[in-house]
């Protein structure tokens, strides 16, 4: 078996493709006769017999005329692939049972469209496209996510039976690119606050009382605290101000594993913790996370939210 996978890898060009952009040539097209085109290959070999035996010279014509048009076919079918450029595209993060999208550029530098383009995973849906002449397009390749975790898809498959069907070329890229698939959310109660005795320490603003000044903002700050009047009035600076708050006591909230159901499954808790931090994202609370081995400091905002989440992703698979 190591050796059928090696010569697989050997005749296919399996192994990954590190240099940007892929360009298709000629060793990288394979090509064969589809079942019309064998069937198509099985008449003229008929009608040649037939013409034979009655000597007929119009149908010796007819029969060459056609052999020529499939042959004609066949290369118009590898020219369709000949030459592509690839150029695999940023993905983007997904919950478990979601389907995935993987972006793929594709660059045509010739005068002639390609036409009918099939782009899959294996076993995955089909997705077919045409690239307008000396032009570009960009295709996402879906996959369906079962579990999380990093998702590698593996190659893709590009076919192509333009114009006539009789032929299929293909062509096996495998672009150096994946996904993080987060656990899909089960939504049960959040857990009580706990009061946040550091939220000064770590934020600058203890409450949402009384309003203490202006000052420029983070990344985990939400748009909500943006003061849209102080920015209008220093839009030359191009930064955004946020609007601080003093008085009173603010409280933390805590997405502990502890606190998730001890019966549950790994995952169950996991996917627990991914519906409290989505709940807790939508309510705008200041919350943390604690995983076994893992802490993430109390914040808010998008890009906290995509911390917590990749961390519940990849919890185990980065965890010594």
């Amino acid at each position: 078996m190591p050796l059928f996978a090696a010569l697989q890898r050997w005749l296919f060009r399996l192994a990954r493709d590190e240099q940007l952009p892929i360009v298709l040539g000629q060793r990288r097209i394979f090509i064969v006769p589809t079942g019309a085109g064998i069937l198509f290959a099985g008449v003229l070999a008929v009608m040649l017999i037939g013409a034979i035996n009655y000597n007929l010279s119009l149908g010796h014509a007819l029969i060459f005329l056609l052999a020529g048009l499939g042959l004609v076919a066949m290369v118009y079918t590898f020219h369709n692939l000949f030459g592509l450029r690839l150029t695999p595209g940023r993905t983007e993060a997904v919950f478990a049972g979601d389907l995935a999208s993987f972006p793929l550029q594709l660059d045509n530098a010739r005068k002639e469209p390609r036409r009918a383009l099939e782009f899959s995973f294996d076993g995955q849906p089909l997705v077919t496209i045409d690239v307008p002449a000396r032009g570009d397009v960009t295709v996402a390749i879906p996959y369906t996510t079962s579990k999380r975790g990093r998702l590698d898809p593996g190659r893709v498959t590009l076919a192509t039976r333009y114009p006539l069907g009789l032929f299929q070329a293909w062509s096996y890229p495998h672009p150096c690119w994946s996904c993080v698939v987060y656990p899909r959310p089960l939504r049960t109660p959040l857990p009580r606050p706990s009061p946040g005795a550091q939220a000064d320490h770590h934020h600058g603003d203890s409450g949402q009382e009384d309003f203490a000044g202006l000052r420029p903002r983070q990344p985990s700050d939400p748009t909500r605290h943006i003061a849209w009047k102080a920015v209008a009035r220093c839009a030359d600076e191009q930064r955004l101000l946020v609007k601080q708050f003093a008085g009173g006591a603010s409280d933390e909230l805590w997405l502990d594993w502890s606190l998730t159901p001890p019966e549950r499954s790994h995952e169950d808790r996991l996917s627990i913790l991914a519906g409290w931090v989505m709940a807790a994202d939508e309510q705008q609370a200041r919350y943390g996370l604690t995983l076994p081995g893992q802490r993430i400091a109390p914040a808010q905002g998008s890009l906290h939210r995509t911390h917590c989440l990749q961390a519940l992703a990849l919890y185990g698979e980065t965890a010594s």
